[in-house]
This record gives C-alpha cells, sequence and structure tokens, in this order.
C-alpha cells in the first residue's frame, strides 16, 4: 500500500533510465558488466532501479533481487547474493537451480543456504571461497543462457567483505552476454576510510562497469513530483519553498509536504523524517520504535514475539504506518521500512535503556525459535542482539558461533571482529572457556586462520605472536608447530625472509612420525626446491611421503609427490617430472580431488613446455583451464594453467594471444606470486617490442630496481634476465655487465636447465658487447660462467638451443629455434651468427642470415631486433624491401587500424569493437611497431600506402 506522500508518477530521471537501458542492451551483447549507481541518501536511487527492472522485466528480462543491511557489518556474510538465491529457489526449486551447475557444485551453495544439502567436504580455507565465487559465476552465466538477467543489488555501502570481494569477481569476470549487475549506494556516507572506496576505485578501471551518478531534482521535477502527489499543480510560492527546504531531494520533498499546509517546517532533517510518523497512533509508534530495533527489514512472527502482540494487535497496529507509507509490505509476511532513513531516526529516537531492552527481547526470541529469522542469519542476529542488550555472556557465546558460520561460508574477513569480540569480552566472563568449548589460545589460532584466509597479513602476525606467547613448546610442541607454519606462510605472503629457519624450528617440535609432522614437511619442502636445496627438499619430502603412505592419506600423497615433481624440474630431469606428475594426477582422480588434478595439469604444462612440445602444453591448458572451472579452481591452480599457457604461447612468438592471457589472468586478482610470474612474462614481450615504459613499470612492480630481496632461485634468475636485458636495451652496457657479475657472485645458481641455459645466454651476449672496453671483467665472467655451465644438464632440445647460443654455435642453434617453431630466438641467433660473419668479413654469409631474420622480427614487431637488423644490413650493403604484406596484421589489428585511420581515439574503437580501451592500446602499439612508425597518422598513411584496409 502507498499512502499519499509518494507520487504515483515517476518524475524526471529519463535519462539515466536511458543510461541504464542502454547498458542492459550493451550486456545482452556482452559489452557491459556492471552499472554503479551512486547518490545522496533519499534521492531515489531504489525508485530509479526499480522502476528501470521493472520495465526490463516487462520485456522478459529475469531480474535477482538482492540488498545488503547494516547487520552486514558484524558478520552477515553475503546477504545480497544469499536473498537472490532465495528467490530463485522460490522460482523454480533447488533441483533445477542444481541442474545449471556442474555435477555436486551446487553443495558449494548449501554453504549460503541449506536448501541445497551437505555442504562439499572440501572445507580448505585457501580454495572453498574460490570455488564458491566461481559457482556463483557459474550460476549467474547459465541463467543468462537461457534468459536476459539482472542482478540488483542496494545498499552496497553496507555491504560485507566477502559481498564486495564476490562483487568485484563478478563485475571483473563475467563474460556471458545478457547478463548486468546493478548496484546502488550512498555516495554522501563514503568517508576516506569506507570499505567501499577502494572497491569502487577498482571498478572504475574494469572494461564494462559503468558509473552513473543521481543528481537532486531540479524545481522544475520538485513541482512535478507535488502535482504527482498532491493531484493538482501546486502554487509556485510553494513549489520554491518545498524547493529551497529540500534541496531537491525527493524524500525529504515528501517528508515537507507531510507536515501539513499551515506547519512550520521543522529545524532538522531527522525532525522531519520523524514528523511523518509522530502523526501516528502513539500504540503504532511504539511498535514502530521495536520494529527499528530489528533492522530495516522484520518478519511478521518475530515482531509480533518482540512486540509481545497478538496477530490482530500487531496488524491494527501497524496498518496506520503502513497506509501513511512509513512501512511496506516485503515477500514472506515481513514489514521493511520505506526508507532506511526513516528506520534510522526511528531507531536514534531509542532511550538507552529501551535500547538494551529491545535488543534482548529480540535475543531471546530468536533463541526460542531460530525460523522466526531467515534460514543462515539466526547466528549473526543472536551475535548482534546479545551485544546490542549488553549482555557479555551471552554477547561472547553467540559471537563465537557467528564466527564459526562465518568460517563454514569462507566470510573469514567477517569471522575477524567477531572473534574480536569474544576476546574483548573474555575477561568479563570467568568460564568463558567452558561456555564455548575453547581456551583463550584457540581463539587467536581462529582468529590468525581467519586473518591468514582472508588475506589481512598484519593481523594475522598480531593473533600468531599472541597465540604463541600463550603456549609452553615443550608441552604442546605441535600447537606450536602448527602456528609456526602459519607465521612463516605469512612472512612469505609479506615478502620477509628467515622463513627456512621458522620451518625448521616447526620441523624440530614435532619428531615423531605422524601427520602433525607430515603437514610440515609439505610447505617446507616445497620452500626448499624453490630455494634450490633439491637434495635436502627431496630427502624432506620422500620422508613425507612414506608417512602419507603409512597414514594412508592419499590426498598428502599427492600433494608431496608433485614437490617431489617440483625438485626433478629444477634439477632439470624433465622426464622424471612428467611421470611423478602423471602418479599424482592418478592419485588426483582417485580421490576425486580437483587441486591434485588441476596442479598436476599446470605443472606438466610447464614440463612439456620446457621439452620444446608446445602444441601439446597447449592443447593442455585448454584441458585443465576447463577442468580448472569444473572443480571451481579457476582462481588458484587455474590461474597457474594460464600463466603457463601465456609462457608457451611467448616462446613460440604468438604474443598479441599471450598478452590476451596474462590480461584474462590479471583480471581474477591473482595472488601476489601469481601476479609476479604473469609480469615476468608481459615483460618479455615488451622488451622484444622496444616496450620501455612498459618494461619500467613492471620492473618496478617487482622490486627489481630497488634490489628487492628474493629467496626462490627462479625468480632470482628471471629479474636478473629482465634486468639485464633492460640495461642493454638502453644502451647500458656497463651497468648489464655489472649485473651479470652481482648474478654470478651469488653462492648457487638455478639448476633448472632451461633458465640456467637461458640466463647464460644472455651473459654471453653481455660479454660480446663489453669485451673490449672490460677485458678484464669480461674474462672473469666467462670462466665463473663456464663454471655454471659445468653444473648444467641439458634437459631437452630448448635447453640445448639455449647452450648452442652460449657456446657461440648460432647457426646450430637458429636450426634448433626453427625446429621448435620458436621466430624470436630463432631471428636473435641469426643476427648473432651473421654479427660473427660480417666481422671475418663474410658480407654474404651475413646478408643471407639477416634476410631470413627480417621478416621474422617484422612479423613479431620486434622493434629492437628490427632497428638491430636494419643496422647490420646497412653496415654490410644489404638492402630490404618492406614489401606490403596484408597478413603482417591480425584480423583484429586490421580492424582496429581502419578506426585508426578514421581517426577514432581508444575509447571509441573499444566501444565499436566491444573490447578493453586497455586491449585496443595493446593492438594499437603492435600496429606501430609492425608497420615501423610512430604515430597514428603515420599508422593511418601507412596503411593506405600498402593497401592494408583494401580488402
Amino acid at each position: 500500500m502507498l499512502g499519499r506522500s509518494v507520487s504515483p508518477v515517476f518524475v524526471g530521471r529519463e535519462e539515466e533510465l536511458t543510461v541504464l537501458s542502454q547498458a542492459f542492451d550493451e550486456a545482452r551483447k556482452g559489452a557491459a558488466t556492471a552499472v554503479l549507481v551512486g547518490g545522496e541518501a533519499g534521492v531515489g536511487k531504489t525508485r530509479l532501479v526499480q522502476r528501470f527492472t521493472e520495465q526490463a522485466a516487462r520485456n522478459g528480462a529475469h531480474v535477482l533481487y538482492g540488498g545488503c543491511v547494516e547487520l552486514s557489518t558484524e558478520g552477515l556474510a553475503y546477504a545480497p547474493f544469499t536473498a537472490a538465491l532465495r528467490q530463485l529457489v522460490r522460482e523454480q526449486g533447488t533441483s533445477q537451480i542444481a541442474a545449471l551447475l556442474p555435477g555436486g557444485a551446487e553443495r558449494d551453495l548449501a554453504r549460503l543456504l541449506p536448501e541445497f544439502g551437505e555442504p562439499s567436504g572440501d572445507g580448505e580455507t585457501d580454495t572453498g571461497r574460490a570455488r564458491l565465487f566461481e559457482q556463483f559465476l557459474t550460476l549467474l552465466e547459465r541463467l543468462a543462457s537461457h534468459r536476459p538477467t539482472i542482478l540488483l543489488i542496494e545498499d552496497i555501502h553496507w555491504a560485507d567483505r566477502s559481498s564486495r570481494d564476490l562483487i568485484a569477481f563478478l563485475s571483473r569476470n563475467l563474460s556471458a552476454a545478457q547478463i548486468l549487475i546493478v548496484m546502488t549506494y550512498r555516495s554522501d556516507d563514503l568517508h576516506r576510510q569506507h570499505p567501499l572506496r577502494p572497491v569502487l576505485a577498482e571498478l572504475g578501471r574494469v572494461s564494462g562497469v559503468l558509473r552513473l551518478d543521481l543528481p537532486r531534482l531540479s524545481q522544475d521535477e520538485v513541482a512535478l513530483q507535488m502535482a504527482g502527489i498532491l493531484g493538482s499543480a501546486p502554487e509556485y510560492p510553494k513549489v520554491q519553498k518545498i524547493y529551497e527546504r529540500s534541496e531537491g531531494i525527493p524524500l525529504f520533498v515528501e517528508a515537507l509536504l507531510d507536515c501539513g499546509e499551515d506547519s512550520t517546517f521543522p529545524e532538522s532533517m531527522q525532525d522531519l523524517i520523524l514528523g511523518s510518523v509522530e502523526r501516528l497512533p502513539e500504540e503504532t509508534q511504539r511498535v514502530l520504535r521495536i520494529a527499528a530495533a530489528g533492522g530495516i527489514r522484520v518478519g511478521h512472527a518475530l515482531l509480533a514475539a518482540a512486540s509481545g502482540l497478538s496477530d490482530l494487535e500487531l496488524e491494527a497496529a501497524l496498518r496506520p504506518a503502513i497506509a501513511g507509507n512509513v512501512l511496506q509490505i516485503a515477500d514472506n509476511r515481513a514489514y521493511v521500512f520505506r526508507h532506511a532513513l526513516i528506520r534510522e531516526a526511528v531507531h536514534e529516537e531509542l532511550l538507552p535503556g529501551e535500547h538494551q531492552r529491545l535488543h534482548a527481547r529480540y535475543a531471546e526470541e530468536i533463541s526460542r525459535d531460530r525460523k522466526l529469522v531467515p534460514p543462515g542469519r539466526a547466528a549473526v542476529e543472536l551475535a548482534h542482539h546479545w551485544y546490542g542488550a549488553r549482555n557479555d555472556l551471552w554477547a561472547l557465546i553467540s559471537a563465537w558461533e557467528a564466527a564459526q558460520k562465518s568460517f563454514f561460508a569462507f566470510a573469514y574477513t567477517e569471522a575477524i571482529p567477531l572473534l574480536e569480540r569474544v576476546l574483548m569480552l573474555w575477561d568479563r566472563v570467568p568460564d568463558a572457556a567452558e561456555r564455548i568449548g575453547a581456551d583463550h589460545t584457540a581463539v587467536l589460532e581462529r582468529a590468525s586462520e581467519a586473518a591468514h584466509a582472508g588475506g589481512e597479513l598484519d593481523r594475522g602476525v598480531k593473533f600468531v605472536k599472541a597465540a604463541l606467547a600463550e603456549l609452553d613448546e615443550t608441552q604442546e610442541p605441535a600447537r606450536v608447530a602448527t602456528l609456526i607454519v602459519r607465521w612463516a606462510n605469512l612472512k612469505i605472503y609479506k615478502g620477509k625472509v628467515g622463513v627456512l629457519e621458522d620451518f625448521r624450528h616447526a620441523l624440530r617440535l614435532v619428531p615423531e612420525p605422524n601427520l602433525a609432522r607430515a603437514e610440515i614437511v609439505m610447505p617446507m619442502g616445497q620452500h626448499l626446491m624453490l630455494r634450490g636445496d633439491v637434495e635436502e627438499g627431496t630427502q624432506l619430502i620422500e620422508e613425507g611421503l612414506r608417512l602419507a603412505r603409512e597414514l594412508g592419506d592419499k590426498c598428502l600423497e599427492g600433494d608431496l609427490l608433485l614437490n617431489l615433481a617440483l625438485g626433478h624440474s629444477i634439477a632439470g630431469d624433465t622426464e622424471s617430472t612428467l611421470a611423478t606428475n602423471q602418479r599424482a594426477l592418478e592419485l588426483g582422480r582417485e580421490k576425486g580431488s580437483g587441486r591434485l588434478i588441476t596442479r598436476a595439469i599446470g605443472n606438466n604444462i610447464d614440463a612439456l613446455s620446457d621439452l620444446g612440445r608446445s602444441e601439446e602444453a597447449l592443447a593442455l591448458c585448454d584441458e585443465g583451464w576447463g577442468l580448472a572451472k569444473q572443480y571451481g579452481r579457476m582462481r588458484l591452480n587455474g590461474l597457474f594453467i594460464l600463466n603457463n599457457r601465456a609462457e608457451t604461447l611467448e616462446a613460440i612468438g604468438r604474443w598479441d594471444e599471450a598478452m590476451a592471457t596474462i590480461e584474462q589472468a590479471l583480471s581474477f586478482g591473482p595472488v601476489l606470486r601469481t601476479r609476479h610470474h604473469l609480469l615476468r612474462i608481459r615483460a618479455d614481450i615488451a622488451l622484444a617490442r622496444g616496450e620501455l615504459t612498459v618494461v619500467e613499470g613492471i620492473l618496478s612492480e617487482l622490486g627489481v630496481l630497488k634490489e628487492r630481496p628474493e629467496v626462490f632461485l627462479q625468480d632470482i634468475t628471471n629479474n636478473t634476465r629482465l634486468r639485464i636485458g633492460w640495461h642493454l636495451f638502453r644502451g647500458e652496457p656497463q651497468a648489464a655487465l655489472a649485473a651479470t657479475e652481482q648474478v654470478l657472485s651469488r653462492p648457487s645458481q638455478s639448476p633448472k636447465a632451461m633458465l640456467g641455459w637461458r640466463l647464460l645466454a644472455l651473459l654471453s651476449l653481455v660479454c660480446d658487447a663489453m669485451e673490449a672496453a672490460e677485458p678484464a671483467r669480461v674474462r672473469a665472467v666467462r670462466e665463473t660462467a663456464a663454471e655454471v655451465a659445468a653444473s648444467l644438464k641439458v634437459s631437452g632440445p630448448v635447453a640445448e638451443a639455449y647452450r648452442l647460443s652460449y657456446s657461440g654455435d648460432f647457426d646450430a642453434a637458429a636450426t634448433a629455434w626453427e625446429r621448435l617453431k620458436r621466430p624470436h630466438n630463432q631471428a636473435k641467433a641469426l643476427v648473432r651468427a651473421a654479427t660473427a660473419a660480417a666481422r671475418s668479413g663474410d658480407r654474404e654469409g651475413a646478408a643471407t642470415r639477416l634476410t631470413v631474420a627480417a621478416p621474422l622480427a617484422a612479423a613479431l614487431g620486434a622493434r629492437p631486433l628490427m632497428d638491430e637488423i636494419e643496422a647490420l644490413s646497412r653496415r654490410v650493403g644489404v638492402v630490404h624491401q618492406q614489401a606490403a604484406n596484408p597478413e603482417l596484421l591480425t584480423p583484429r589489428e586490421t580492424e582496429v587500424l581502419r578506426l585508426v585511420a578514421l581517426g577514432r581515439t581508444n575509447r571509441d574503437i573499444a566501444a565499436e569493437l566491444f573490447i578493453s580501451a586497455k586491449t585496443v592500446s595493446v593492438h594499437v602499439s603492435n600496429i606501430l611497431a609492425k608497420l615501423g612508425v610512430t604515430t597514428r597518422g603515420e599508422a593511418a598513411a601507412a596503411a593506405h600506402r600498402l593497401s592494408l584496409l583494401a580488402r
């Protein structure tokens, strides 16, 4: 029921409705994913989006509704998504929703709605949350494949951390057409430290996400609103007075009209909003105060219980509030305040004692019957109300229970404040440990686990330190060891040193052959392998394998086998790597472990690429990515697979595809180590194409330019290689030589054959460049490099090709690279062979090699190598004809070039081709490099001159 204070006529907002409609049209083409609607409280965000979704629904769209509530800040995780799921279940039933997901995946949704049965048994903190996100993404995309879909989420300024993360994840990764997320938020609530601000900033950089700021109404629009409410055109003085007082905020216009013709306007906006409430009967006002203590939405049965009224008495008391449009009737026999500001104003009027008594009343009634609140909300509601009631005992007990529920839903960040509340109340409850079945240290351990899983690294360290301070390692060694390992992992994430000493300490505490020791051996062995300590790491992992087999833990056995394979890979034994990974893969299939399956596939892709079996590696990438999606592991093992795909594509010269893969992987928000791996591949391409700014930005993020300490040898080797390449590109061979000396001065080098030979080949190039200027230093470098070379294996054709380059047999290296279909390496080897031939006086031989190298470099857009070829060609008297080559550009680049020639900006091109502006920028850079020009105008001229657009 609507009261007279709401205009039956929808006033203004035509421009905003058009923007939303156009966004939905773009979403149906796959070019838009989300709209963020911001505006002040009371400005009409809800009315706007409801009008839009009503129109869309009439045109066949499926609209899912979800809203955030203030209670979200106290641990009510995923509230808007749970509401949308509940709506789907009401509309279609659980079986039909489950049918939209991969087999068994609906069990992940059981963590949000119990209607989906028993949750999956995989409660791993590092994977469960990611899997839950991916199942929700899959569900939305499958829904949209049948019917255009809109997900409306209101009041995201109240969203919990998990909901904010899921919103960001969906906005970045929705790739299916026909789906749009519309979100509203109060812009005037976003203070500088508000947690939504960084999310809005991040989403503002995501292609397909639009921002829509809702302005206040103009004076003419206020007049129309007033006419709709009053039923006739108001007099101009009254319009002017209302407009000036309301400042164009629709809610305040309604409240001012409610004051009546002869009333004076209240002094404050709170008094203004309360005006409509204070004109209601006293009993209605009393019930409204009770309802306000329950939140913006309260079920009929809960409100009846809290108020002590019968159904008939409650309905009689509420009828005036509904008629006056203070309350509205929602689904499932619930009442909702028409606007959050009304509820807030009523709640502010509660006296301290009244506030405490009402919260106690709600807590008592929910404790008696948890079905009074929606499924899954009882624990958090009780924590909220008992805390508001100042009942320390039950506030502590309910906060502990709510924290466990948050863990159950992988809402780790929401668990932290609840656990902190338990810690705060601990000393006020004498028998706290007995009440919750856990001691004070256990609460700290649980908080550290939540912080670790939620990425709250500093808080995690604080909790771990506090827990360790309460424990005696002689009395509870296994417990201390577990905390030390957690601290070590936090240090790794923070880029700190001293991790190996922590692992050794933890291992000494658990000398007995049991599960606790095996669970320390697993991460410690992996850490040793990555440091290059293969022998010690292998011994430790073999001990862990014996324990895992004795205990019958095949998943742990599979993880340890994968770590053992990592050691084989680093030691240059690629065939053993493949065989060991395969054993782990078989265990994964036997146990149905998505983690083992996708991790083993990712490792095998890397091994195949090292063996030069690139096509097999790419085929396995496609299979692995599909399985990562099926098992809900896209953001973990799936991104490792994408990283290996990009690495393989970069190696075989399919650089545009590699960059698209990197961009795709980065859009998932990978963990820091995976992000750094991806950026290194992007830097390799940027170096090869002469994109100095890109390279410098990546080196800065990696900490290479500041010489940030690294522990893992693979990272050290790759960072050094990029730094040397950067110096050579800048014409700084002296600095490149210094970096070479620095890396060789390390006590150990990466034993991984491919990486080692690749670095040595580059060091050889540095030595050639500095031979004349620094003969003594170069001689010392060559001697040390020879010692390193003597320790390296040749694990396959890729390592052999790099070895040939290092040893100076460039023609043989070029042949090897050609056989491996790696054009950039082939062209570089040919240029070095041509340089050697030219120095020996064989100009014809140099010319022959350069003639082969030139088109390879041009097709790649490898501008620095092209410049080198041109310079050497001039010296030996070779002229390369830059013939018009219509196949030089990819079809997408040709389309981009056509629009560049028409004078379009990157943003215009992005809109027309339904790609991101960032992707357009990459295409334009590639076009300039391939055409050998430096400006967009020159590119357009070249396009016409070479008839590249005539087709």
